[in-house]
């Protein structure tokens, strides 16, 4: 018997929690990756306990876990790029932190937003956590992608003192993330889009709609497509172009399973 084929291709590696109602994270960034063409690895670090109305509770796994998992995977497969959502707590971005930097060839697209406020989390303060991800991961960052208003708003609290920039999108920048892709960025007057904003590199811009349903499945959906672009070994910037173009029609059809949010369908019905 021929012995089977092994894939050349690489892969993306996940890390974000659990999301049982298949809106968000990894379940849903798993048949992002289908849809273009890639098969995802994926590292748990928190589960969801919520339905389609909101999230009752987060359980976050352990450090040692996570790492153990992650390396399993590395080590195994041919992961080819990293991309890290939403993360509730400092020890566990200091471990993907340390998974980043033993593993610093990949590039790794990293979504950035504030961390919800659940009693499971009320052990910790959330600029700890926010300011882990920002000292620890946007260093490694090769594409961070963030709602154009949370670096004024970090910056107002005084997380992005530190680099002594005037503008809060080029702290992110000098922290050492080598692309910032802003979402809700305003374009024009009325018109809000996505800007890249490259190391010694003038911006761009793009128009880009946001989800008619969840909203803020835009970002996550975003990020999966890039790093799914990323792994094929496309440069950052003609990868946002891409995404673009591949993750607008993923949006268009949102669906209502339960009694509570729709959800972004990520396939078209005949």
């Amino acid at each position: 018997m021929a012995s089977p084929l092994v894939s050349t291709l690489s892969l993306p590696l996940i890390f974000g929690s659990f999301d049982p109602s298949g809106a968000s994270n990894l379940p849903i960034d798993a048949v992002i990756c289908a849809r273009m063409g890639m098969h995802a690895g994926s590292v748990v670090t928190a589960i969801h306990v919520q339905d389609t109305s909101g999230t009752e509770s987060i359980q976050r796994l352990s450090p040692e876990l996570i790492d153990d998992q992650a390396r399993c995977l590395l080590e195994d497969m041919a992961i080819g790029a990293l991309k890290i959502g939403p993360q509730y707590d400092p020890e566990t971005i200091a471990v993907l932190a340390q998974i980043a930097a033993d593993y610093a060839t990949l590039p790794l697209v990293l979504q950035l937003g504030v961390p919800p406020s659940m009693p499971d989390l009320d052990d910790l303060d959330p600029e700890d956590t926010l300011s882990a991800l920002l000292d620890l991961l946007v260093p490694q960052a090769r594409l961070v992608i963030v709602d154009a208003a949370l670096p004024e708003q970090w910056a107002s609290q005084g997380l992005l003192s530190a680099t002594g920039a005037d503008d809060p999108v080029q702290a992110l920048l000098e922290l050492g993330a080598d692309h910032v892709l802003c979402s809700n960025a305003a374009l024009s007057a009325g018109l809000n889009g996505l800007t890249l904003h490259s190391q010694g590199q003038a911006s761009r811009r793009w128009p880009w709609s946001s989800a008619p349903v969840r909203a803020s499945d835009g970002d996550s959906l975003l990020a999966t497509v890039l790093a799914c672009l990323l792994a094929r070994g496309l440069d950052p910037s003609e990868a946002v172009q891409q995404a673009v173009a591949a993750a607008a029609p993923l949006m268009a059809h949102p669906f209502h399973p339960g009694m509570g949010q729709h959800i972004l369908q990520h396939h078209t019905t005949s």
